[in-house]
Formats: C-alpha cells, sequence, structure tokens
C-alpha cells in the first residue's frame, strides 16, 4: 500500500506521461507509475491498476475523437469486437505467465519501428483500399493487439496506429481516434478480467486514474488542434521511451 508521498508520484509521473501519449493515441506508461514507488505490488496488480487507469483517460480521449469525427467507425467497431476477445485471453494468460519473451521481441521490434516511420515519406497519408480487405485487417488487428494489450501492454495504441496507418491506409489522424476505440475495448475487457481476480489496489488506481483523464483530455485536445505535424515527431520520442523502460527491465 502506497504512501501519501508515493500517490504524489504516481500522479505527476502519469499525468505528464499521459499528456504525452494522447498526443499520438499511446496509452504507455513507463511500466506502469506504480512501479515508481518505493513499495512495489505484485506483476498482476500493477497490470489490474494500469487497467484501470488505462480505461479512464483513453475513454475521455476517445470521446474527444468522436466528436471531431476523427474515428472510422466501421472499421473501429469490427476491430473492437475482436480487440475485447483478445484482451480478455491475453490478461488471462498475463496472470499464468510472465512477460520476459514479449521484452526481448520489443528490444528488436521498436527500432525496426522507428526506422520505419522515419525512412518512409509517404507515413500518416491516407490511401484507398479494398474494403472487405480493411474488414479482414480490421479484425485481425484487433484480435493480435487485443491480445497484446491485455497480456503485456506498453505501446498499445502506438502500434494498432502505426497498422491502421500503413497498413489500412488511414490519414495519421484518424488512425489515431481509431486506436483510441480499439484501445478502450481491450482495456474494458483487461480490466474485467482484473476486477474478477480481485488484483486491484483501488488506492493506487484511482488517483492514477484521475490524472489519465486530465492528461488525456489535454493531450487528445491538443492532437485534434495542432495534427500530424506533432503526432510523428512525439511517437518517435515516446518509442524511445519504450526501449529505454524495455532495456532496463532486462538489462
Amino acid at each position: 500500500m502506497g504512501t501519501r508521498d508515493e500517490c504524489t508520484v504516481h500522479i505527476v509521473s502519469h499525468h505528464r506521461l499521459w499528456f504525452v501519449c494522447r498526443c499520438h493515441s499511446w496509452r504507455w506508461r513507463l511500466d506502469h507509475p506504480h512501479r515508481l514507488c518505493c513499495t512495489r505490488p505484485s506483476p498482476q496488480t500493477a497490470l489490474g491498476n494500469n487497467k484501470f487507469s488505462s480505461a479512464s483517460g483513453t475513454l475521455v480521449a476517445s470521446i474527444q475523437y468522436l466528436r471531431r469525427s476523427q474515428v472510422s467507425l466501421s472499421i473501429g467497431l469490427v476491430a473492437t469486437v475482436t480487440s475485447f476477445i483478445g484482451s480478455a485471453i491475453g490478461s488471462f494468460l498475463a496472470n499464468l505467465y510472465a512477460d520476459t519473451y514479449l521484452n526481448y521481441l520489443l528490444v528488436i521490434l521498436v527500432p525496426a519501428i522507428a526506422l520505419f516511420m522515419l525512412f518512409k515519406p509517404d507515413f500518416g497519408q491516407a490511401k484507398e483500399k479494398s474494403r472487405v480487405l480493411l474488414y479482414v485487417l480490421g479484425s485481425m488487428t484487433g484480435l493480435v493487439v487485443g491480445a497484446y494489450d491485455g497480456f503485456f501492454g506498453p505501446g498499445t495504441g502506438m502500434f494498432l496506429t502505426l497498422i491502421f496507418t500503413s497498413v489500412l491506409g488511414m490519414d495519421l489522424l484518424k488512425a489515431c481516434g481509431t486506436a483510441r476505440i480499439v484501445n478502450l475495448s481491450s482495456n474494458v475487457a483487461a480490466l474485467a478480467m482484473f476486477l474478477y481476480h480481485g488484483v486491484i489496489d483501488f488506492s493506487i488506481a484511482v488517483p492514477c486514474a484521475i490524472s489519465a483523464v486530465i492528461g488525456g483530455f489535454l493531450g487528445s485536445r491538443l492532437a485534434l488542434k495542432v495534427g500530424v505535424h506533432v503526432v510523428k515527431p512525439v511517437m518517435l520520442f515516446v518509442l524511445a521511451l519504450l526501449l529505454v523502460k524495455v532495456a532496463v527491465s532486462l538489462f
């Protein structure tokens, strides 16, 4: 159980990083802010607290994108259903297995993604795709990334945004908005599993959720106001943070 000082660290760190993450539709928080304090919860409790706060901030950001019509509703709804299923499976597995192997995978995957973004000049530009193909790819994306979110979590919104942009052909801002509602679905499914197992510490999760709501609102408003010019640099910056986080956890 954290002290008052520890909760202050959670709120400050969570607020700052959520503000950055909402700019480009990402919901990662430096391996969960709860681990920044001296008293560490179990890995399952850290994940459960993370999902509670994540769902709160993601909901607020999703509303902002929906209000500005920056969501592909047809693709988003298909991916939302499969994301919910995948996340429930992933969070169930998270209570049984460790995430070490995924850390090793991310050490390779994150730099590859950064290079792809840097050297692909048309990244983030809309492209025409077959409607049937979009539904198939959208459902597969929701299932796979949803399972990843439930099991591990960091970078889920970013991965969704990248796939929606580079594979499904959405423009970057609409990909961000669509990723929000899909990510919300996977958060809710994972949260339900962690609530069922009773592994959420609400004394930590609630303050973090409050800061996530503030960050989700401010970050999504900034992205919608400034547009894609700020999104790509922020994504690259947080990719660097994710790589540091994974490297520290491994080595």
